[in-house]
């Protein structure tokens, strides 16, 4: 394939609407904000809500529930939707592209496997190795450390090169590593395409980031939230992201206001904001790098970028904020007066902080609510595509509707490539996601991606040619909620729910879900649901399932015996 363009796919973790500069963010982005500059930013794309799930779609072209991921691989239970395993007739990109010719590269984070096979004893058929990419450097799991990553080279487990002491930090040595795959094999074959799918542990938690780097944003937020999502939302419009006339979703009932906070917590808040930006600045200095590195190597102009994150901004620091995110999964979360202690320690090695629920909500301006539920604020994410070569238009929006599973035809359509019908001896599954290439050049083509289902944890939505209809379980809002998140949907409750629960909104005249129309639009609302079912139907996401807890609690088939004692031989 002569002349075949490098593509790179960047993908961040928890990253909102409203956090990339060039989507109106205060946040400092400026390699980002080039590469929209210098080509398509999106402001219609779609995600599932929750990281393994939006990945395997990224990856793969199909939706997650036919990928077997309904949730993140420690949820996983024995349903064909749910268990957690990507079925190999759903070929990645990588086995796509290593039968063309390309170099395939995977760094950063993975979790895209079960986690009982994540250990030395495999098995490591789905392992990043097994499924079409020749090399590997990050991380299996959710998240790791910044500071000391549980780090695997290829097939085996590795200790970090240096320490935090001496000036290590995960992001700088996933960009060294990534650039020095590229250039082991362009050194040798420079005409040889490569793909790097690039996924930076930024910026799910702990946030973490050097100390410079946070206090930068000293003082910067000390306005609150609800000035920083006024804010975000004004330049927004100035930018051209959202419409003119876009309306800004109300206030968040599990959000306070930053007026009603005491003092001390207003200083925690903010500081902890202020690691949260720091982050994200050193993520797309980094990111700066590798993009300094193309031009260096002759390879920028002739490289497809695709920059998006895998769903909303996280509300997994609770209503406070903590600075250690297993509180908020062990619903223990420490006092304020415990958290103000470890003020100073945010961003560094003893903490694994997250920002509480108001820099969520203002994170994913101008939209409603936050990651793993399927209002607009989990599920619509920035997307940035960059391609000198191959696009003539340079700094414009496209608002067409678009969603993680059309990346992979549409990079497949711009190479001329047909999706395969065997991989590897195994016949392949029909991609679910269409091309969006068409859009590159032309503002004014319509969509092709017409009808878009989402689920996750027990929460539906769907998108349809401009309509879009919510039924969040377990309710609108933790507050307005009659059960705690992560209940278990009864038949009686899914009659409930289907019955009087879904909310309907008109997507193309209000983006950010503000006016409910359930009521003056039945039959449109009832056509939405029974479109819902069917797409259910077709991707196997029946049956419904809200628990979060008793999924935790699910014993999963285990590599060996439960056992009392361990022999740790040196070099192990």
């Amino acid at each position: 394939m002569a002349g075949a363009p490098n593509v790179l796919f960047i993908v961040f973790d928890d990253t909102g609407f409203g956090q990339f500069g060039c989507y109106g963010s205060p946040i400092e982005t400026p390699n980002l904000d080039v590469l929209a500059a210098g080509g398509l930013l999106y402001s219609n794309m779609h995600t599932t809500a929750l990281c393994s799930p939006s990945r395997s779609c990224i990856i793969t072209g199909r939706n997650h529930h036919a990928n077997g991921m309904a949730a993140i691989t420690e949820l996983a239970t024995g349903y064909p939707g749910y268990n957690g395993q990507i079925p190999f007739e759903n070929g990645f990109l990588s086995e796509m592209l290593l039968q063309h010719g390309y170099n395939t590269y995977m760094v950063g984070k993975w979790h895209l496997m079960p986690s009982e096979q994540e250990s030395a004893a495999g098995p490591y058929d789905r392992w990043p190795l097994g499924r079409g990419f020749e090399r590997f450097y990050g991380f299996l799991g959710g998240d790791t450390s910044q500071w000391y990553p549980d780090l695997v080279y290829d097939n085996h487990q590795v200790e970090p090169p240096a320490t935090p002491q001496e000036g290590y930090h995960l992001t700088e040595d996933l960009v060294e590593r990534a650039m020095s795959f590229i250039a082991d094999a362009k050194q040798v074959a420079p005409d040889k395409p490569f793909f790097l799918n690039l996924c930076p542990g930024a910026t799910h938690a702990p946030h973490h980031v050097p100390k410079e780097w946070a206090n930068r944003y000293r003082g910067r937020f000390d306005d609150g939230w609800d000035a920083y999502r006024k804010q975000t939302f004004a330049r927004q419009k100035q930018l051209g992201v959202v419409p003119a006339d876009a309306r800004l979703s109300p206030r968040d009932p599990d959000v306070p206001t930053w007026e009603s906070l005491s003092p001390e917590a207003r200083r925690l808040a903010a500081r902890m904001m202020e690691v949260y930006a720091g982050f994200l600045s050193h993520t797309d200095h980094h990111i700066g790098r590798l993009v300094d590195f193309l031009k260096e190597t002759g390879e920028f102009d002739n490289t497809l970028i695709m920059v998006v994150s895998d769903n909303g901004a996280s509300a997994e620091g609770g209503a406070t904020g903590t600075t250690n995110e297993v509180q908020f999964f062990n619903n223990a979360p420490e006092t304020l007066e415990e958290s103000i202690t470890q003020i100073d320690e945010l961003g560094g090695p003893t903490t694994f902080n997250h920002y509480p629920w108001g820099w969520t909500w203002a994170g994913n301006t101008p939209f409603r609510r936050w990651k793993r539920e399927t209002y607009r604020g989990g599920v619509s994410d920035p997307f940035l595509v960059h391609w000198p070569a191959g696009i003539k238009a340079r700094g414009e929006i496209r608002d067409q509707f678009a969603h993680i599973i059309d990346m992979v035809p549409t990079v497949l359509d711009v190479l001329g490539i047909e999706a395969p019908t065997t991989i590897r001896g195994v016949t392949q599954s029909p991609l679910h996601g269409v091309s969006f290439a068409h859009t590159f050049d032309d503002a004014a083509a319509a969509s092709r991606h017409r009808t878009q289902y989402y689920e996750m944890l027990g929460h539906r939505a769907i998108d349809h040619d401009g309509w879009r209809a919510v039924c969040p379980w377990p309710g609108p809002s933790f507050a307005e909620a009659e059960r705690p998140f992560g209940t278990p949907i009864t038949m009686a409750d899914l009659d409930d729910l289907d019955a009087h629960h879904w909310e309907l909104y008109h997507v193309d005249e209000d983006i950010a879900e503000t006016r409910n129309l359930a009521q003056e639009h039945r039959g449109k609302l009832i056509e939405m649901i029974a479109l819902w079912y069917v797409e259910a139907g077709k991707y196997n996401v029946m049956p419904i399932d809200g628990s979060v807890l008793q999924r935790i609690m699910t014993e999963r088939p285990q590599i060996t015996e439960n056992r009392t004692s361990y022999t740790f031989r040196s070099g192990t």
